[in-house]
């Protein structure tokens, strides 16, 4: 199955839909992840602090395609924030994957009261120069942090990795990175363990369009022109995410799933203005 792209503003193409990989490690997240592939999915999204960098890199090299066909990213953690830290660290994530380049390296968090996140930001623009990496970005940014990478680099992010599902619809954000030209992705788009799936306004949207409830929400992302990277061990749910670029919902059913978003939707609480990843 070919998945549509977006054009990033650094010229690179972005799959319109990634895998998650988050939780999914050992011999049998490979065979998911290869599975994934066989399915089509080419953007693959991992983390050091995923602790399973290791077997998605195994996972593309079994798949037998040639590696320019992936979307690889990975995440560089805050304990890694200072320059030569961070330099060293894709070093490793690179080794540990067994690649030659990330097509994307993200900031995992910008861990404000570290007030480290320039240095990383100005590692990852040396590393993108010598070639490690094709696309940079950030991940749980908001404005205020976007905008202090841009004034100190001149270097605004090809992406921003934020939470966003029904009840966390962060419009804020979304607008924010359209202002700046940037292109923002969805974890957890489904509202891991949340009951967005058991909308009724989701479930008449599935009933009308012979679709379930996953589908209608990652539609309804696509069609925000967010990314969204939904994480599933399934290999039946997997082959079913892809499946959505075959029907289009109206304005007005994409804002009634908007409407469901709830002032404290996060599914953990975690406020990238206050969180600190663990050291």
């Amino acid at each position: 199955m070919t998945i549509p792209t977006i054009l990033l503003n650094d010229g690179h193409q972005l799959p319109m839909l990634g895998l998650g990989t988050f939780q999914i490690q050992g011999a049998a997240g490979i065979e998911q992840i290869l599975s994934a592939i066989g399915d089509g999915y080419r953007s693959l999204d991992t983390a050091t602090d995923y602790d399973n960098e290791g077997i998605v890199g195994k996972a593309v090299r079994l798949s037998g395609l040639p590696r320019s066909h992936f979307f690889i990213t990975t995440k560089l953690p805050g304990k890694y924030h200072q320059y030569d830290l961070a330099l060293a660290a894709i070093e490793e994530s690179l080794a540990r994957m067994g690649l030659e380049y990330f097509d994307m390296l993200l900031i995992h968090w910008p861990n404000p009261k570290r007030d480290q996140y320039v240095d990383a930001w100005k590692a990852m623009i040396t590393a993108q120069k010598l070639g490690l990496i094709h696309t940079i970005g950030v991940s749980n940014f908001t404005a205020e942090h976007l905008d202090r990478l841009i004034n100190a680099t001149g270097v605004t992010p090809a992406v921003n990795q934020v939470e966003m599902h029904p009840y966390w619809i962060n419009d804020a954000v979304l607008h924010a990175d359209q202002e700046r030209g940037i292109v923002t992705e969805a974890w957890s788009p489904l509202g891991r363990g949340s009951d967005s799936l058991k909308e009724p306004v989701i479930l008449e949207l599935a009933k009308k369009y012979h679709q379930n409830a996953g589908q209608i929400i990652l539609r309804w992302h696509t069609q925000r022109g967010v990314v969204p990277i939904p994480k599933s061990s399934s290999l039946i749910h997997q082959r079913q995410n892809l499946e959505i670029f075959d029907f289009r919902l109206t304005p007005e059913e994409l804002a009634s799933i908007s409407a469901l978003t709830k002032p404290n939707g996060r599914i953990e609480g975690l406020d990238p203005n206050e969180y600190e990843e663990p050291k």
